[in-house]
Formats: C-alpha cells, sequence, structure tokens
C-alpha cells in the first residue's frame, strides 16, 4: 500500500517525483526501469541493465539526462576501443611544444556504456575503475569526475558471439544489475500510439516542455536518503540475507548445493542503501521489509556465485535470491 509523502520530504522528493512521472509517461511499459534509474541516482550508484534490442535501454537513460542540469555521453562499446577513447589522453600541441589532457567521455555526469561486454578487458577494466575510485590517473596526473557522475552499462543478453564477459569481480562494482523484458500486448500499442503522436507533436513543437532538476536538488536528496530510518531488526534482516548467501547450508541442502560463493559486503551496503532510496521514492522517511525485498534481486543476483550443479540443474541466480527471501525470516 503506497503512503502519502512524509512532509519533512516532501519538499526534496517533489520535483523527482515529476522526474518520475515525466518518464513513466514516455517509457512505457518499463516502470520498474524507471525506478531503478531513480534509485541508482539517489543511492549514488550505477546499475546495469540487460534486455534485449529494442526496449527503451537507451531512450530510458537518455530521458533522464534531459531531465538533470548535467551532460550525458553515449558510449558504443566495440572490440576495437582503447581505455584513452573512454579516459581521454594527452595531446600534443606543436604550437607550444606542451602536451595538453583531452577529456574523455568519461567526464560527463550521465554516461551511458552500450553494450559494454562488446569491449575488451581493458576497456571494460578502465570504466570500471572509473566507477568505483571517481577519477582517473593519466601519467602522472590524476583527474577528478564531476561530483554529479552515473553510468549506465547495458548488455545483450541474446547474441554472445564475440562478447567479453564481466567478471565477477567487476560484476560487484555495479550497485544494481536490472533485467527488463518485453512488454504486454496491451503496452506494445500504447507504445504505438505514443510513438505516433510524439511524431506528430515533435513536427509541431520540437522542443517538448520536460521537467528541469538541478545537481543541487539530487544532492539535497541523496542527503535525505541518508536520513532515511532503517530499523535495528531491519538492518540485522538484512544482514542474515547475506550471511545466507555465504552459509547457505545452515538453511537448506539444495541451496548449499547450488551456491558456490556468496554475496560481498558491498551487497550489504548496497542493499540497505537502495532499501532507503526506494523507500524515499514512496514518500517515506522509513524502511519497510517490502523495500528491500523489492531490491534484494537487482543488488544480489550478479553478486551470487553459482555451483556447476545449479548451471546444469538450469538454476539461476534469481531463484536463489527468491529461496533465501523465502527462507530467512522477517523481523
Amino acid at each position: 500500500m503506497e503512503t502519502k509523502p512524509d512532509q519533512k520530504i516532501n519538499g526534496t522528493l517533489g520535483p523527482l517525483l515529476k522526474v518520475m512521472d515525466y518518464l513513466t509517461h514516455r517509457i512505457l511499459g518499463q516502470e520498474a526501469l524507471i525506478q531503478r534509474l531513480l534509485v541508482a541516482l539517489l543511492a549514488d550508484g550505477h546499475l546495469l541493465v540487460e534486455g534485449a534490442p529494442g526496449l527503451a535501454k537507451t531512450t530510458a537513460i537518455k530521458a533522464l539526462a534531459d531531465c538533470i542540469e548535467g551532460d550525458f555521453h553515449r558510449i558504443q562499446f566495440t572490440p576495437d576501443l582503447l581505455p584513452a577513447d573512454l579516459t581521454g589522453t594527452d595531446i600534443y600541441r606543436p604550437q607550444t611544444g606542451e602536451f595538453v589532457f583531452q577529456e574523455g567521455p568519461l567526464f560527463h555526469h550521465i554516461v551511458l556504456a552500450d553494450e559494454i561486454n562488446r569491449a575488451p578487458a581493458k576497456v571494460q577494466s578502465a570504466l570500471l575503475e572509473a566507477m568505483a575510485e571517481r577519477q582517473i590517473t593519466i601519467g602522472h596526473t590524476t583527474y577528478h569526475l564531476p561530483t554529479l557522475f552515473m553510468v549506465m552499462a547495458t548488455q545483450n543478453p541474446i547474441e554472445h558471439e564475440g562478447t567479453y564477459p564481466l567478471p565477477e569481480a567487476q560484476l560487484d562494482r555495479f550497485l544494481l544489475y536490472v533485467k527488463i523484458h518485453y512488454p504486454d500486448a496491451k503496452t506494445e500499442q500504447a507504445i504505438l500510439n505514443l510513438n505516433h503522436l510524439e511524431a506528430l507533436e515533435n513536427s509541431v513543437h520540437p522542443h517538448a516542455s520536460k521537467p528541469i532538476t538541478s545537481a543541487a536538488t539530487i544532492f539535497e536528496a541523496r542527503r535525505a536518503v541518508l536520513q532515511v530510518h532503517l530499523s535495528k531488526p531491519l538492518e540485522e534482516y538484512i544482514v542474515q540475507l547475506i550471511m545466507a548467501s555465504r552459509e547457505p547450508k545452515s538453511y537448506s541442502e539444495s541451496l548449499a548445493q547450488w551456491i558456490r560463493f556468496g554475496a560481498s559486503p558491498r551487497a550489504t551496503i548496497g542493499l540497505a542503501r537502495a532499501a532507503r532510496a526506494l523507500a524515499f521514492l514512496k514518500g517515506r522517511d522509513f524502511v519497510i521489509p517490502q523495500d528491500i525485498h523489492a531490491m534484494a534481486h537487482d543488488i544480489l543476483r550478479h553478486r551470487i556465485l553459482l555451483s556447476y550443479e545449479a548451471i546444469a540443474q538450469g538454476v539461476d541466480s534469481d531463484h536463489i535470491v527468491s529461496q533465501l527471501l523465502n527462507l530467512v525470516a522477517v523481523p
């Protein structure tokens, strides 16, 4: 059951709700993706989105960037990409005889890394290091990235030929791993109608109005998210969920056979922050168990490593997370 926004956070939440409403009416059938985008933005994290081509992944992140006072850049990852194509490099100026640093696309506020698994390991490493450290080093000089900096990476689950799968340790750098699917027939027809209307409107009004949120508002919202109350019993519940992924034998023999390695401490921190951000978006200044359940799959699906038995039996990480939620008692 939804609650009305708490008066203490209503002023900060208002602009973000307008952004969410705008995105929901423009990106049909992907409400979960839109919500996760805003959760990642509020939790100061990055997200990896997996879905078939044409599901509005690029449109969603670009529409979000259009609603924020900041720069957006899309990088199409290909096998011939080099780390310097992301970070930038020193350019020699013959007029002055000096090297001048030319910033790469990572110096934008919102970055879309399209089909991240199509670039080799060195390029992936350059991106993920920037995500974790919020800085890059060229030669002996370190350059800091913008304070407002979010990466959304995408990968195609259908075609794996010529791809470079992300190692588990690098996947752990993403706060959320979101999977999206095809819309139903009713939503598909609504998308068709919306596309036709937008084409007509753009021919008459090429610059449609949209809500614009400043970076200062986002930073204020992030501070408000950190003030969202997470009770001690729910803190312990989050810890028990993570510990159950590491010591599954205490809960179920089948889980013990399916899990090779459990979630890292980043999962504990990420689940608490994501639950706080979701509670904030729902207008509450406190976390409830449903917030934790809603974010658990996106936080844990890339942090639980499957055993060979699980792979052979067709068991995926989503099924394991669901089992953990069923087995660990809610306080």
